[in-house]
């Protein structure tokens, strides 16, 4: 597990900054909701008449006078965007960066198989998912509790939940696209992470375009669906998670096979 310490040491910084970032905006969300509790019927009733807008964000199902309502859209952005992109970040230079930096040679000359290398390097991104959503679970209950709110506790806990499976299905995305890479890139991550979230967005607008929500991971994290139906869409989530194996396993193919520089 030399390695998979390696990676945590060196991905330290980064996790402080996001993890930080995203701890901090979600605490201040949901220090807001007691300020705002008293006005959200007029906020309600100004979302209504916002026509597709309301639709994107799902606004139109949730009510904002109540703490998951505020939660789900407010501190749902926050934790879906903001974990997304981490996640894409953390994954998407894991294998290139080797090459990148020029310390593929030192790596390969040690008595460790290239598998191995991909198993731990994958090992190390699960690793920092599952402690910064951990963290972010116990900075939302703490947030809840100082607040004087009773906490939703199956509705935040389905939310959590579908928020870091998302972040997984991005993250084995982007992990297998960095086998493909021979030079690290922050900007394709970013990209991904954002193009699903633009997807999801337009799929809420249109019913044309409700086929994208098997595209993009972003749809079994809507928190409107989240609160009325009671539980997560297990058929995209598991397609999600189909996507995910089928680039983590041609990530393996391509770093095992391929003429590493």
């Amino acid at each position: 597990m030399t390695l998979v310490r390696h990676e945590l040491r060196q991905g330290t910084t980064a996790f402080a900054v996001w993890a930080g970032s995203i701890a901090g905006l979600l605490a201040i969300c949901i220090f807001l909701f007691p300020e705002m509790k008293s006005q959200m019927e007029a906020v309600n009733s100004v979302f209504a008449s916002m026509g597709s807008f309301t639709a994107a964000f799902g606004m139109d199902r949730l009510n904002f006078g109540t703490l998951i309502g505020f939660y789900g859209v407010e501190c749902g952005n926050v934790l879906g965007l903001g974990g997304a992109l981490y996640a894409s970040l953390c994954a998407v230079n894991i294998l290139s960066k080797e090459e990148n930096d020029r310390t593929a040679e030192f790596l390969l000359s040690h008595p460790v198989s290239r598998a191995r290398i991909v198993t731990e390097k994958l090992a190390a991104v699960l690793i920092q998912l599952t402690m910064m959503n951990l963290l972010l679970y116990g900075v939302s209950l703490a947030s809840i509790a100082a607040i004087g709110e009773e906490i939703p506790w199956k509705e935040l806990n389905l939310m959590h939940l579908a928020y870091f499976l998302m972040q997984m299905e991005l993250a084995g995305l982007c992990f297998g696209l960095s086998a493909f890479m021979r030079k690290g890139s922050a900007g394709a991550g970013l990209g991904i992470a954002a193009m699903m979230y633009f997807l999801n967005l337009a799929a809420n607008i249109s019913e044309k375009a409700e086929f994208l929500k098997y595209i993009t991971p972003f749809g079994y994290t809507e928190s409107a669906d989240i609160v009325s139906s009671g539980c997560l869409d297990g058929k995209l989530i598991f397609i999600g998670m189909l996507y995910a194996a089928a680039a983590v396993a041609a990530g393996y193919w391509q770093y095992c096979t391929k003429d590493i520089h």
